[in-house]
């Protein structure tokens, strides 16, 4: 049996099992039912593509209160109810010390549905506002301040990754502007290994789109916490590529299905990148 008709299989049991406490108020509607095992077989062939689940048994999600990781939570208890990812799961938040941030939210949900989670306070922000010109947006800085505490979180708990609610738009806008403003050709992966070589960053989201994230969210009326409460978004850049790929997709229905499969399948020899790819090397074949 092919790995998609293998997965088909699994997920037809996972949705038709026996319902987790985190769904048991959601629609009992054809088309939820449907986008619910879409998003469960677009992660699990995200775990086969890129090797997930090889040597992993504790992972820290991030969660941030937004649309994104509370689905990514959401279908990783899925599966793990399923008995489909051996894998534990810990909940974390990172407080950063927002204006008005709504610290009872995450773990009053966390706790309702029976989730191990660590909300972890740092005042992140104040060093943000400190560093950060006046009127230039946060969210880089945010960022990778962010990360850090993830990582050394993460450590503490024995955690051997970090799983971050990327999905698919992310990818895309990341490699696009890195070509357009960084002139190199790099993107996010769905897996990687930290700097430090002890933790892997896994995105199991790779393959969903940010619509169906959208809409699964509404559907599981999550309390969402709004990205903005330090008074900043994400910059000019990223909404332009946001922008760009609704134009495109609204002319071109499908390319960024297309622009997704693209990066997943990289010819060297037809760039033009000398350290990739020995062109220097290339010698026409001796006529006999």
């Amino acid at each position: 049996m092919g790995v998609n008709a293998r997965i088909e299989n699994e997920l037809e049991e996972a949705v038709n099992g026996l319902v987790p406490t985190l769904f048991r108020d959601a629609p009992n509607s054809v088309s939820f039912n449907k986008l619910r095992k879409r998003l469960l077989r677009q992660v699990r062939q995200a775990f086969d593509d890129f090797g997930m689940l090889k040597g992993q048994k504790r992972w820290l999600i991030g969660l941030s209160g937004g649309k994104d990781s509370y689905s990514l939570l959401a279908v990783l208890l899925d599966l793990q109810w399923r008995g489909l990812l051996p894998v534990e799961l810990i909940a974390c938040n990172l407080d950063q010390g927002q204006p008005n941030f709504p610290k009872h939210i995450l773990p009053d949900y966390l706790a309702s549905i029976g989730v191990k989670h660590r909300i972890e306070y740092r005042d992140t922000y104040s060093i943000v506002k400190e560093k950060v010109p006046e009127g230039a947006t946060y969210c880089s800085l945010c960022s990778r301040l962010r990360r850090g505490n993830l990582y050394r979180i993460a450590r503490e708990e024995d955690c051997d990754a970090l799983v971050l609610g990327h999905h698919r738009e992310d990818i895309l806008e990341t490699f696009f502007m890195n070509f357009f403003h960084g002139g190199r050709l790099a993107g996010m992966p769905a897996k990687l290994l930290n700097d430090e070589g002890d933790l892997m960053v896994l995105r199991p989201l790779a393959y969903c789109a940010e619509d169906d994230l959208a809409k699964f969210a509404t559907a599981m009326q999550f309390p969402i916490i709004p990205c903005d409460l330090c008074g900043s978004q994400d910059g000019l850049q990223r909404n332009a590529m946001k922008q760009m790929f609704a134009d495109i997709e609204a002319r071109m229905p499908g390319r960024k299905d297309t622009m997704l499969r693209a990066l997943a399948h990289v010819n060297p020899s037809h760039l033009l990148d000398p350290n990739l790819f020995d062109f220097s090397g290339l010698q026409v074949a001796p006529t006999i």
